[in-house]
């Protein structure tokens, strides 16, 4: 059977496939994943220490000649889904006020455009860019959590991002950096990890999701997440253009909802009382959109990157 053929034959395959199959698994037999052991390790828990194993690996494709690079990408693409996310949460709150339109409010908006998946986008833009674009999640994690949501809502008091869990988020990067650039053979040796890590931290992801979230979200939470893929997408995809960047379909990659950002409207109800009362909702809604964006960013990086490489999408 030709599965990896198969798999690779759809959108961000490697990375959609294993995470939708994880989704599937934790909604219909959630038990199945949790019997402990090596099981539960690598199907359910294991995400994070594999998403770091595929972020040393492509540090380690890093050339030093090339350094300014993921940073340059890495701020501009943090910029970009901050500026859209505030911009669209100031333009909503003041037209429709703080319970928004079509079940959609600021908070939700917000909440779920200026944070980003960044295993989803360093699995994308592994696939589809090198190891420049992914090296740019090192900045991308200033806006894993709720610190930019804060910012846009002007929370000042809990707006602070901790020094050390940036060094943590780097420093995976760093070491493969500093290794690929001592060794030659080591870089060989490592670039492998690049593309091999990927569905083994897709599944887990999904194994997080559950299709009861999108269900009970409605038409707000799926249209939240079209939103959000659509035009921080894009807006990823054209500040990659502008800088001439050589694989500008990877920059769509930041079209997603990172899985933490459920947390940010509890976190802003703390933060400032009045929102409580539409946290709930908010949060519901954000949920949904992570498993939309989670399906449809890797559609549309696919179709960018199979447009720049000048083969009509519609026929591919």
């Amino acid at each position: 059977m030709k599965i990896l053929q198969l798999v690779k034959k759809a959108p961000g395959g490697l990375m959609v496939v294993p995470l939708l199959l994880g989704v599937l698994v934790n909604t219909f037999a959630p038990g199945a994943l949790n019997i402990g052991g090596f099981t539960t390790n690598l199907w359910k828990t294991g995400a994070t220490t594999l998403i770091a194993m595929f972020l040393f690996c492509n540090g380690a494709q890093i050339n030093v000649k090339q350094a300014g690079q993921p940073v340059l990408k890495g701020v501009l693409l943090t910029f970009v889904k901050f500026l859209i996310g505030a911009l669209l949460g100031v333009l909503l709150n003041k037209a429709f006020g703080p319970m928004g339109i079509l079940g959609i409010t600021p908070l939700a908006l917000v909440g779920a455009v200026t944070n980003s998946n960044g295993g989803l986008y360093a699995a994308l833009a592994g696939e589809f860019g090198d190891s420049t674009d992914v090296g740019a999640v090192s900045i991308l994690s200033i806006n894993d959590g709720p610190f930019l949501t804060m910012v846009a809502f002007g929370v000042s008091g809990l707006a602070n991002i901790p020094a050390l869990a940036l060094v943590a988020a780097i420093l995976p990067i760093l070491i493969g950096c500093i290794l690929g650039n001592l060794d030659e053979d080591l870089r060989k040796f490592l670039a492998n990890g690049t593309t091999v890590a990927i569905p083994f931290f897709a599944f887990p992801l999904g194994a997080g999701l559950n299709l009861a979230q999108l269900a009970s979200a409605g038409l707000p939470g799926v249209l939240l997440g079209f939103l959000c893929t659509v035009l921080t997408g894009f807006g990823g995809y054209l500040v990659m253009k502008l800088i001439k960047s050589e694989h500008p379909a990877a920059g769509a990659a930041i079209g997603t909802t990172a899985g933490n950002a459920v947390g940010t409207p509890a976190a802003l109800a703390a933060a400032d009382p009045n929102l409580a009362g539409i946290a709930a909702a908010a949060t519901v809604q954000i949920a949904a959109a992570i498993i939309v964006t989670a399906i449809l960013c890797p559609i549309l990086v696919s179709w960018l990157n199979k447009l720049e490489n000048g083969k009509s999408p519609a026929a591919a």
